[in-house]
């Protein structure tokens, strides 16, 4: 049984270290197509910070790399966690094209009556 583990721990391992050789490669060339600049809030970056500005899939798929980097975005790493937290939200919605129940109740409605009655005592 261990023996099986540990060729599923192998296989696993060679997977990380191939996707993250492939990340590296179009981090590379996107770092050196694009200026070192987020795409949403325009936070600049140097040496120092590089590490912080990361690239964003603009079609969601990963594999899908093209030299000329159209598929690509620099994000700072706030800026990118955004972004993919917004397309998890949408996932979770199905919009049916109906109206959800709104809420109906106004805390406001009789403000102007009580005041009134508040002036007038």
């Amino acid at each position: 049984m261990a023996k099986d583990t540990s060729k599923l721990d192998k296989v696993v391992l060679e997977a990380r270290r191939n996707a993250e050789k492939r990340a590296q490669g179009y981090r590379e060339q996107a770092l050196k197509l694009f200026p070192w600049v987020c795409g949403r809030c325009a936070r600049t970056f140097d040496h120092k910070n590089l590490q912080l500005l990361e690239v964003h899939h603009k079609n969601s798929n990963h594999d899908d790399n093209p030299p000329d980097g159209s598929n690509w975005e620099l994000l700072c790493t706030y800026c990118h966690e955004n972004e993919h937290s917004k397309l998890k939200d949408a996932m979770g919605r199905t919009d049916s094209g109906q109206a959800g129940n709104t809420a109906t109740f106004n805390p406001f409605a009789n403000l102007k009556d009580i005041l009134k009655k508040k002036r007038n005592s």
